[in-house]
């Protein structure tokens, strides 16, 4: 739970600041050319962005829009507002996806599946049909499910997203881009990894009927695992794209978005030469290991006269072009004085990744390992003593 803490708070800094580290380095690795209007290709090990082109412009995201509708669903689950093995009525408005002219899973209002097998016709085979049921049964109703997607947009504070419906058919007003639509498939990773695994079934039967995952990789690149592709005729074809590899160092994972391709086999391709060479062409760097300290330094009134402070409990990484990994230094900037109480997990400062030539890299936040609980009184008046005099 402490990793994902600080995962969480990495994702939101990282949205905000839209970092794009490849411009600090001297040489930079140059992407390869991308046949698709809009990409993007993060490394999420280390929170930097590796490439990119018109990542914050707004685009159609067709089917893309249910990584959104999913993540809710997940919350709903993970709240027990929903279950599993929960039965669900199909209603009119859901059986009338089959004239949208969109993917389906093929329900109808004589059925009542399960919301995991709505979960998997949704992911697996897109199924518009399977998005609205599930909007109805966590919402009530759509309008109130879309109005859920647009407050959480909101609150992770995504401006350049706004949705209109739950399945990604073209609308007037809907809209995302490369960068927030991979913020959203990040937190999926992150928040959800009970449910991240659907994400790479690659085929799935419901009532007699077959159908294939959409996401190509999953079949091609033994590394990729998820998640989802899209398609209008507005949007072009489209596909976000995670891949894990392991390496000596630790695991490294690289998330892609490919955005307006021109075919299934183009934005398949596109997004596979986009990981690959996110792969060949930068290392990953260990920085510091898991809840290993970068730092003691003294506490006031506290029972303990120091604290160890570091970069949260995961191995802090760095991505840098290919052979460069050691002309980079870190700069450590904190809170001083540090006064007790401190909890573990508490920021108390920032942990700066520079280049030799002092240009950034990337940014994490200098967090307490272990807490420090307050002193006694005689132990806080001495300390507040000492404070007034310095």
């Amino acid at each position: 739970m402490k990793r994902l803490a600080f995962l969480i708070v990495h994702l939101m800094a990282w949205v905000a600041m839209g970092l794009h580290p490849a411009s600090s380095w001297a040489q930079v690795p140059q992407p390869p050319e991308i046949a698709a209007r809009q990409y993007l290709l993060i490394d999420l090990s280390s929170q930097q962005v590796l490439a990119e082109r018109d990542a914050d412009t707004s685009a159609d995201p067709a089917s893309l829009t249910k990584l959104m509708t999913a993540y809710l669903v997940f919350n709903a689950l993970r709240d027990k507002k929903l279950a599993l093995e929960q039965t669900v009525p199909v209603s009119m408005r859901a059986w009338a996806e089959r004239k949208g002219g969109g993917s389906l899973m093929f329900i109808d209002t004589t059925m009542s599946p399960k919301v995991e097998e709505l979960l998997k016709g949704m992911i697996v085979q897109s199924g518009n049909d399977a998005a609205v049921a599930l909007a109805e049964a966590v919402a009530g109703s759509l309008d109130n499910f879309v109005a859920m997607m647009n407050r959480q947009a909101q609150a992770w504070g995504l401006k350049n997203t706004q949705f209109k419906n739950v399945t990604g058919l073209t609308e007037a007003g809907h809209f995302s881009t490369p960068r927030d639509l991979a913020f959203i498939a990040a937190k999926i990773i992150v928040e959800h990894p009970t449910f991240y695994p659907t994400y790479s079934i690659r085929q799935y039967t419901y009532n007699r009927i077959k159908q294939d995952n959409r996401n190509m990789l999953l079949g091609r690149d033994p590394s990729v695992d998820g998640m989802k592709t899209g398609y209008t005729e507005a949007a072009g074809y489209c596909l976000v794209a995670s891949a894990q590899r392991e390496f000596p160092n630790g695991q490294r994972r690289l998330l892609s978005v490919v955005m307006g391709a021109a075919s299934k086999e183009a934005r398949a391709a596109e997004s596979q030469k986009l990981l690959n060479w996110g792969w060949q062409a930068w290392d990953a760097v260990r920085l510091f290991d898991a809840g290993k300290p970068v730092a003691t330094v003294p506490v006031w009134k506290g029972a303990k006269s120091e604290a160890r402070l570091g970069a949260g409990p995961g191995a802090l990484f760095v991505a840098v072009p290919k052979g460069q990994g050691t002309q980079m230094r870190t700069v450590i900037e904190r809170t001083d004085p540090l006064v007790a109480p401190l909890a573990a997990g508490q920021r108390v400062g920032t942990i700066k990744v520079l280049t030799a030539a002092g240009a950034p890299v990337s940014s994490v936040p200098l967090v307490v390992l272990e807490p420090v609980e307050l002193a006694g009184i005689f132990g806080r008046a001495w300390d507040a003593l000492r404070l007034w005099i310095k």
